[in-house]
């Protein structure tokens, strides 16, 4: 990613309605399909900026990985220690069959070798362990924002079902995400492309739109992992170590 990124996520993960309502989504989509042992241990790879570390400490201990260092730094001051730098896919000194939830939350799209880099997350799951991975969906979507973020691919569900199928993981659950907004985000997606403008970078919206946003992709958790939604702007995947 772009260092403005970063910077950028730093300032508004707290606030802006995507980050917020994303965790929401997410936490409720562990809960349902996950269901990690009690004093789980949990991996987080690729964590930015750690923003979602406090959702991911409900469901046990959680360690983390990125390879950025300045957001690594802030990571480390919301977590409290240390979190390793280790790239996709080697993950040298990470502890392999550890762990019994890793999550590689919009990570994949970022790494050449998306085959590698599954079987090496599902390396370090405990047997029985689960693997949870989102990525941005729909090819046909790429625009300025993709090319900021360093992404070398987005997604349709069929090849995300084929990554999972074809690693050493069982495939429990996929699905898209972020339903309710995406009517919406295709028409900006395409307003922007006619318009021959950037639109890559994040800023936060005015304050009732935030809202309205926030709680309109929220309402997400309710459904997520239980009912098939149609297409949104994310897939998921849960998946189980063999």
């Amino acid at each position: 990613m772009e260092r403005i990124l970063y910077e950028q996520m730093a300032q508004l993960d707290e606030v802006h309605w995507w980050y917020v309502a994303r965790r929401k989504v997410l936490e409720s989509l562990i809960d349902r399909r996950v269901r990690p042992p009690a004093g789980a241990r949990i991996l987080e790879v690729g964590c930015g900026t750690g923003h979602n570390l406090q959702m991911l400490e409900r469901f046990g201990q959680v360690d983390a990985v990125e390879v950025d260092r300045d957001a690594r730094t802030f990571a480390e001051k919301r977590l409290g220690r240390k979190i390793a730098s280790a790239r996709l896919p080697a993950l040298r000194g990470i502890e392999r069959g550890a762990y019994d939830l890793v999550a590689a939350l919009d990570v994949v799209e970022h790494i050449d070798d998306d085959r590698s880099t599954v079987a090496a997350l599902a390396s370090c799951l405990k047997p029985g362990g689960k693997l949870l991975v989102t990525v941005p969906a729909h090819q046909w979507m790429w625009s300025a924002h993709d090319e900021l973020n360093h992404h070398k691919r987005r997604y349709s569900k069929r090849a995300l079902r084929k990554l999972i199928e074809e690693s050493p993981l069982k495939l429990d659950a996929i699905g898209y995400f972020n339903s309710i907004l995406f009517p919406l985000a295709v028409a900006a997606r395409l307003a922007s492309k006619a318009s021959g403008k950037g639109g890559g970078e994040e800023s936060l919206p005015p304050r009732p739109v935030n809202y309205v946003f926030e709680r309109a992709f929220a309402a997400e958790r309710r459904l997520v992992g239980a009912f098939p939604l149609p297409p949104g702007l994310s897939l998921f995947a849960v998946a189980s170590a063999i």
